[in-house]
């Protein structure tokens, strides 16, 4: 049975897309959406592409690496599955592919934890705007992982930012 955090991870069976994005992932590998019309990638997973409205699409492989875009600090769980983890970050990352496209003001963004190298909440001192981050996957069981991002070593394009003490 897949679950995260000791709790059910329950797909619905006619929600084959969400199914083969966590089998991906259970291989190591973070697909994504990709328009055939337009050949946009998309997140999060939907039937029809938000650039054209085309309904076909395949699954990309991307390469996992990105940027700290935005992120939050979560100092009250509101699962009980979390309540042993804060204060934890939920961060939005912009992935290198795609960056700043179709327009400036626009790229492709995941939203997602940040964990250490143990896979525990990274450390909220250490998480800062512009911060390198790349994919690792979390193991839920049945073929399926979650997707979630850690610290990378790459070094940031920008200066990094954190929120005031």
């Amino acid at each position: 049975m897949a679950e995260y955090l000791g709790v059910k991870v329950d797909i619905a069976s006619n929600d084959r897309a969400r199914h083969e994005f966590l089998e991906a992932a259970g291989e190591g590998r973070l697909t994504l959406q990709k328009c055939v019309e337009c050949q946009k990638l998309r997140y999060p997973i939907m039937t029809a592409c938000p650039f054209c409205m085309s309904a076909d699409s395949n699954w990309e492989e991307v390469s996992g690496k990105g940027t700290i875009y935005s992120y939050e600090l979560v100092m009250h769980p509101i699962h009980p599955a979390y309540r042993e983890r804060v204060p934890y970050p939920i961060v939005l990352v912009e992935l290198d592919e795609q960056r700043e496209y179709p327009t400036l003001d626009d790229g492709l963004r995941l939203v997602s934890s940040l964990v250490d190298g143990s896979g525990n909440p990274e450390d909220i001192e250490k998480v800062a705007i512009n911060a390198r981050v790349e994919v690792e996957f979390a193991d839920l069981g049945d073929g399926l992982a979650l997707p979630r991002f850690r610290l990378s070593d790459d070094v940031p394009e920008h200066e990094l930012w954190r929120l005031p003490s």
